[in-house]
């Protein structure tokens, strides 16, 4: 599947997307028991939002996704950071069936998801993935927060307004954020034979107006990208649409799905 996520996409998405709070990781080294022996599969991993943190807990992560361009950043933000045992992999979660027989029965300790298990096929994944979890181990669904332009906040309403103009199309892709999402990821996993808990974290952030359009700009298909022309442009009217509701005050609700085997 062809998501769009390349080229100049890849640098807004590495610079606007939220990262993960602390409590974030916190809560997925605790649910799942991890330690420096640990190997974790981060499914979907985009620039390394997810991964990067969760390297510092574990022996080893090896980071998944379908558009090389994010693999390549996601590559130098680890060397930034100096993480080195992190392994990237072109591939989609059809490849984790293949990829849990070389990590070994029993020997993977947990799967992330960050805010892309809406392009997978859940229930499938989450079968396939069960012969390879060490006891305690499991999947881990994480959504950061609900799209900018879906909040209940009048700056996010003039926000979807104006999108929706510029697309020519609705916007109600919640990107698995919501309780309709939620809910099938959850009997999924039940019904695999995991474990299921789920927890949230919450915390309140204030955007700017830049940051509010490179999170735009994160979240097109490379194809519905503004082309440079036009971007002034789209940037200079979204602020004009935007400002007479500032501050952009935004609540950000993680949640934090886990199933875990016996």
């Amino acid at each position: 599947m062809d998501l769009g996520f390349r080229g100049d996409v890849v640098d807004f998405y590495h610079r606007f997307r939220r990262g993960y709070p602390p409590e974030v990781i916190d809560s997925l080294t605790d649910a799942f028991r991890l330690t420096t022996d640990d190997i974790v599969v981060d499914l979907g991993c985009g620039t390394g939002q997810l991964t990067l943190p969760i390297a510092q807990r574990v022996r080893s992560v090896v980071a998944i996704d379908t558009e090389p361009d994010m693999l390549v950043r996601a590559r130098l933000a680890a060397r930034e950071q100096e993480v080195t045992n992190v392994s990237w992999m072109l591939g989609a979660d059809t490849d984790m069936p293949t990829l849990g027989a070389v990590i070994g029965h029993r020997n993977l300790s947990a799967v992330t998801i960050g805010q892309a298990l809406h392009w997978m096929n859940p229930e499938k994944l989450f079968r396939a993935m069960v012969p390879f979890f060490r006891s305690g181990g499991g999947v881990s669904v994480v959504t950061n927060g609900t799209p900018l332009w879906l909040q209940d906040t009048a700056w996010s309403q003039a926000l979807r307004g104006y999108l929706e103009r510029w697309l020519g199309s609705e916007l109600t892709r919640t990107c698995g954020t919501d309780d309709p999402s939620q809910l099938p990821y959850r009997d999924g996993l039940t019904t695999a034979g995991y474990d299921v808990a789920a927890t949230t974290v919450d915390y309140t952030d204030e955007l700017s107006a830049e940051q509010i359009v490179g999170g735009v700009y994160s979240a097109l298909p490379v194809d519905r990208l503004p082309t440079p022309e036009q971007r002034q442009h789209f940037a200079d009217r979204l602020r004009d649409v935007l400002q007479p509701h500032r501050p952009f005050t935004e609540e950000v609700r993680v949640r934090i799905l886990v199933g875990r085997v016996r």
